[in-house]
C-alpha cells in the first residue's frame, strides 16, 4: 500500500513538474521578444512575465526537492524514478541558465538604445549651447559613441565574469549535492546487504597483494636487467 501511495505522488508531483518546464519554455519565448524595440524602462508585461519565470523556477525546485525526499524515504529506490528526478534536475538547471542569459540580452539590448538615446540628446545639447565654430557632426557622433561603447563593453564584460562565476558555483553545488546522495544511497545499500562490506574490503585488499606483487616483479625485473648489463 505504501508503495502504490509513494509512485502516485511521485507520478503527480513529476505531472506538474512537466507541466511547469513547457509553461516555463513558452516564457521564454515570450520574455526573449521583448529584446527587439525597448523602451527605456521595463513595461508592465515585462515585469510579469519575468516575475512568472521566477516564481515558476522556485516552484520547479520545490517540488524535485519533494521528489528527492520521497526517493529518500523508500528503503529501495527505484532506478527509473531516480532517472527521471535526474533529468528533471538537469533541465532545471540549463533553464536557470537560459532565464540568466535572456536577462542579459534584454538587458544589454535596453542599455544600448538607451545608449544611442543619451548620445542623441547630448549632441544636440552640444549643439544648441555652442556658440564656437561649428564641428562636423559626423566625428562628433564618432568620438562619442567610441567613448560610450568602451564604457559598455566594460560594463558588459564585468556582467559576463559574473554570470559565469554564479553559474560555475550553481553547477559545483548540484554536482556535490549529486555525489552525496550516490554516496548515501551505496552506504545504505550496503548496509542491508549482509556481507557486501566484507566482500568489498577483501576486493580491495586482492587488489592492493596484486599491485604489490607487480611492483616487486617489476623492480625485480630491472634489476635484473641492470646487473646483466
Amino acid at each position: 500500500m505504501t508503495d502504490f501511495t509513494s509512485y502516485a505522488s511521485f507520478g503527480q508531483l513529476r505531472s506538474q513538474a512537466r507541466q511547469l518546464e513547457s509553461q516555463t519554455e513558452s516564457l521564454f519565448l515570450t520574455y526573449s521578444s521583448f529584446s527587439q524595440n525597448l523602451p527605456p524602462t521595463p513595461t508592465e508585461e515585462e515585469n510579469r512575465v519575468v516575475k512568472d519565470l521566477e516564481e515558476k523556477l522556485a516552484k520547479r525546485e520545490e517540488i524535485l526537492n519533494t521528489l528527492s525526499r520521497i526517493l529518500d524515504s523508500e528503503q529501495v529506490s527505484s532506478a527509473t524514478k531516480l532517472h527521471h528526478l535526474q533529468r528533471h534536475k538537469e533541465i532545471l538547471v540549463e533553464h536557470q541558465k537560459e532565464f540568466t542569459r535572456l536577462k542579459g540580452v534584454v538587458e544589454y539590448e535596453r542599455q544600448h538604445a538607451n545608449l544611442l538615446s543619451s548620445v542623441r540628446n547630448d549632441i544636440d545639447t552640444f549643439r544648441s549651447s555652442s556658440s564656437s565654430a561649428p564641428v562636423d557632426p559626423r566625428r562628433e557622433a564618432d568620438y562619442m559613441l567610441n567613448e560610450r561603447t568602451r564604457i559598455d563593453r566594460s560594463n558588459s564584460m564585468v556582467d559576463n565574469i559574473l554570470s559565469q562565476a554564479y553559474a560555475t558555483r550553481e553547477e559545483f553545488g548540484r554536482q556535490r549535492q549529486v555525489l552525496m546522495n550516490i554516496q548515501r544511497r551505496v552506504t545504505s545499500t550496503a548496509s542491508r546487504i549482509p556481507g557486501l562490506n566484507t566482500l568489498i574490503a577483501k576486493i580491495n585488499t586482492r587488489k592492493k597483494r596484486d599491485s604489490l606483487i607487480i611492483a616487486t616483479l617489476v623492480s625485480v625485473c630491472i634489476l635484473f636487467l641492470f646487473f646483466l648489463r
